[in-house]
Formats: C-alpha cells, structure tokens, sequence
C-alpha cells in the first residue's frame, strides 16, 4: 500500500516536471526567432513583433492594450484615467452623449413593465431635445448622418469621413450656409475629403448617392473650396484606375495599357483639365 503511494507521488511529480518545461519551451519559443534564434523586440510604433538580428516580422497588428496618455505620478495617473469610447467628429455631439436603446427590457433581458416603459419613452424624448438644442446642432446632426450615408455608399474609409465631418463644421462655423442647402453643403464637403485623401470618387458617382443635382454641387464646392482655402490637388486619373479594372472584371495587361497611355498623356501635357 505505502509503495504504491510513493509512486504514485513520483508519478505526480514527474508530470509537472515535464509541465514546466514544456511551459519553458513555449516561453523560449515566443521570444526566440524561429529563423536565427535571436531575441524578439516589440515594436509599440507600428505594433509588430520583430528580430532584433534578421528583422523578420512575427507578429503584427498587435493590440496595444495601454493608455494613449503618460502619467508621471498617481495624482496624474487618477486624473487622466477615463473610461468610454474616444471623441469623433463624426457625431454632432463628438459621440460624448447617452443613448438610451429602443428596446424595452432590463439589463437581464426582462421586459419592461407597462409602467416602466413610458418611462422610457418620456427618458427617449427629453434625452433628444437635449441632444440638439438649438438649429446648429439639428443642423449639424442631420449633415454628418447624410456623410455617413454618402461615404458608406461610395465605399470611402473612416479617415474620409472623418475630414468630411471637419470640413462641414468648418463651413457652419464661418456662416458659409444662408442660401445653401445642408445636402449640398454635406455632398461638396465628402466630395473634397475624397480627393485631399487620394481616394477620388467623380462627380457622376458622387450624384448618383447624392440628393442634389450636378450643378448645385460643383457649384457648392467651389465656393467651399474658396472661401476654407483648402488645398486640393487636382485628381490623379492613375487613382480611379484600380477601381474601374476591379469593377469592370479587366484583366492586369487592360489596366498596365491604361497607366502606359496616362504616362503618355502626362509627357505630352494633355492631362490639365
């Protein structure tokens, strides 16, 4: 009875020996190169995990789970710690207001008395006149919605969106409006952003999500463009090539002749206008 316990016991022992090292190798494997056997370094820049020797990359798009700020002591650290999603100038309010969700039932899921719910419903209606209390808000409220329609549309990235919203409120705070519609206003502003990020959308595409005509477009955008003084360069014709060839089913040589052609034009100085 007592030998049987004992191995047993160096039994247990000899499987959580080969536990840890079996933990250990992982360990060593994770920061160890699997190409030279050098040390990984974490790059926090462009959050990759690389090679110290070789500069092979093992990792990437690594989440960064810190803070974005620095803290030099504990008062600092309380006084700057947050919680909440970070501000957009794709909301009216910069996304710092409550939503209170359309559904009517509790935090375990449990519908809502009769009671309870015209509660809600009156919570609903205050929390949104106070969202918007004067026409500027309403106003701005109602372009950004008609950007991100727009720019979901067109299939633009975040980052256009997000100069679109500048541009716009740019525009109402200087009074650029009286005598121009907030659609109008919305579309010229999204039509800019597009080409100041080098991801252009033509005027015909641009119309066609639009609610306004051509004309009060082009028209809207260069008074914007003049009186912002923004830079924007006029449109590469090589950046709407990708695009066509994808959507047209094209093949690589179509698209190699189209830049070959451009290059031509370029030399020969035919592109301006």
């Amino acid at each position: 009875m007592s030998d049987t316990s004992i191995r047993t016991y160096t039994d247990e022992r000899s499987t959580e020996t080969t536990t840890e090292r079996a933990d250990e190798h992982e360990h060593e494997d994770t920061t160890v190169c699997p190409e030279c056997g050098a040390r990984l370094e974490s790059d926090t820049e462009h959050g990759e995990t690389v090679c110290s020797e070789c500069g092979l990359v093992v990792e990437e798009d690594e989440i960064d789970r810190g803070p974005e700020w620095r803290a030099f002591d504990s008062a600092e650290k309380d006084s700057k710690s947050r919680v909440g999603a970070p501000t957009t100038k794709m909301m009216h309010d910069k996304g710092l207001s409550t939503n209170i969700g359309w559904q009517d039932k509790d935090a375990y899921g449990n519908s809502l008395s009769s009671r309870q719910r015209q509660k809600m419903q009156r919570l609903r209606t205050w929390n949104e006149r106070f969202r918007t209390r004067d026409s500027k808000e309403r106003n701005l409220k109602q372009a950004l919605g008609e950007i991100d329609r727009m720019a979901s549309a067109l299939g633009l990235p975040e980052n256009v969106r997000e100069t679109a919203s500048v541009i716009y409120r740019r525009a109402l705070q200087d009074n650029l409006l009286p005598g121009r519609s907030i659609e109008g206003v919305a579309t010229a502003s999204l039509y800019a952003a597009a080409r100041q990020a080098g991801v252009p959308r033509s005027l015909d595409e641009v119309e066609r999500v639009s609610r306004v005509e051509k004309m009060e477009l082009t028209r809207t955008y260069r008074y914007i463009i003049r009186e912002l003084n923004l830079e924007v360069k006029p449109a590469d014709p090589e950046s709407y090539i990708p695009r066509f060839v994808s959507d047209l089913d094209l093949s690589d040589e179509v698209e190699r002749r189209a830049r070959d052609l451009i290059d031509a034009a370029r030399e020969d100085g035919i592109l301006s206008g």
